[in-house]
């Protein structure tokens, strides 16, 4: 049979039991303690009436539990659907009608938005609320179904699933051109591909510790989590608190003794113009990439010039496409500050084409559409 993602986590707490899986914020979990947290979370849903395909909102701050909830909701059979907890309760109503979600874990100062969420959804589905902290939240006007009191009472032994590949894994809203959160439906077996892709082309071991600074519902977060455990090695979330100030993000980096860090460039630009990195810093790092937008050049040269030690990777490729679908890792430290960054070339399994507007390639060096196929589709 082939494998679904949650599979990972499982084969490397058979390998690798008290090996360290997530770090955040002074707390940590080894393989084998996410395996049985994340089968405590499975069962608690399935024994709450939570049925295969059923769609389940997440709803907390970036942290262990949050790891293991959306593991959780993968051996449930379910779709998982993460919340940002800082958006207004209006959008996020509007992600839980248009998944149609009934089941909503959540933890950490949500309490005024899941009261919000539930006085605008009188009348529509409703929502029942996992509190995944050990008592309810005090004052609060809402039920719960149940606390993470009763989640680790549960056996942790894992159970019968019946999820395909081929069954949606997660639904990821964006904003699109229009402002209205639109679903994009991912599949277990598209990350899947993407994921043996990166940990191959990188080189990824055991060994390598690795950065979690994307937020949980930003799809840059998957290739984090499941690359880390796809080969068993340590995933160090970046807490929101920690991302405020850039000093305290290279700091991270040295002292948690990263091996690779993935980010969005505006990060890396930010750590550039507070002139953070001495000549030959993070000596355990191998590996920057990035994604989502285009890092300025010289930011670029500033990190490079200091880091030579390190290789640099810009990953390109929208939502729907899962995650990533090009690469290019720079040669050399670029000599001209105005020279553009490549997309480069597309990923295993997948496809970029340049068509005009009647869809075929145009001459070259001259403009058109990129578009995509394959795998990540």
């Amino acid at each position: 049979m082939r494998r679904l993602l949650q599979d990972w986590v499982a084969e490397q707490a058979d390998k690798r039991p008290t090996s360290t899986a997530v770090v955040c914020a002074g707390a940590r979990l080894t393989y084998a303690e996410l395996e049985a947290l994340s089968n405590q979370v499975a069962r608690q849903l399935r024994e709450s009436g939570c049925q295969r395909g059923e769609r389940v909102a997440l709803l907390m701050p970036k942290s262990t539990t949050a790891i293991a909830s959306l593991l959780g909701i993968y051996k449930a059979d379910a779709v998982y659907v993460p919340l940002d907890p800082s958006s207004p309760a209006s959008r996020l109503r509007k992600i839980l009608d248009s998944c149609e979600c009934r089941w909503l874990l959540a933890a950490g100062a949500v309490t005024p938005t899941i009261e919000e969420l539930l006085q605008t959804g009188q009348g529509r589905h409703p929502l029942c609320v996992g509190w995944l902290e050990p008592a309810p939240p005090s004052r609060a006007v809402f039920d719960v179904r149940f606390t993470l009191d009763d989640v680790v009472g549960l056996p942790a032994e894992s159970f019968a699933r019946y999820n395909r590949p081929e069954d949606p894994a997660h639904i990821l809203f964006t904003s699109g051109s229009t402002g209205t959160p639109k679903g994009v439906v991912i599949t277990h077996d598209s990350l899947i591909r993407l994921v043996e892709w990166a940990t191959a082309h990188f080189r990824l071991e055991a060994s390598d510790r690795l950065s979690g600074h994307p937020p949980l519902h930003f799809d840059m977060s998957f290739l984090d989590i499941f690359s880390a455990a796809a080969v068993g090695a340590e995933l160090h979330l970046v807490s929101r608190e920690l991302s405020l100030l850039p000093n305290n993000l290279a700091e991270f980096i040295r002292t948690s003794e990263l091996t690779q860090w993935f980010s969005v460039p505006s990060v890396l630009n930010y750590v550039a113009q507070f002139d953070l990195i001495a000549p030959g810093d993070f000596p355990s790092l191998r590996r920057v990439m990035w994604a989502g937008d285009v890092l300025p050049t010289p930011a670029l040269t500033y990190w490079m010039r200091r880091l030579p030690h390190v290789s640099f990777t810009n990953l390109y490729g929208p939502t729907e496409t899962t995650v990533v679908s090009s690469h290019y890792t720079v040669p050399a430290c670029p000599e001209d500050p105005t020279a553009p960054i490549p997309i480069g070339t597309a990923c295993d399994g997948e496809e970029l084409l340049v068509l005009d507007e009647s869809m075929h390639p145009p001459p070259a060096g001259t403009p058109g559409d990129l578009y995509i196929g394959g795998v990540g589709l």
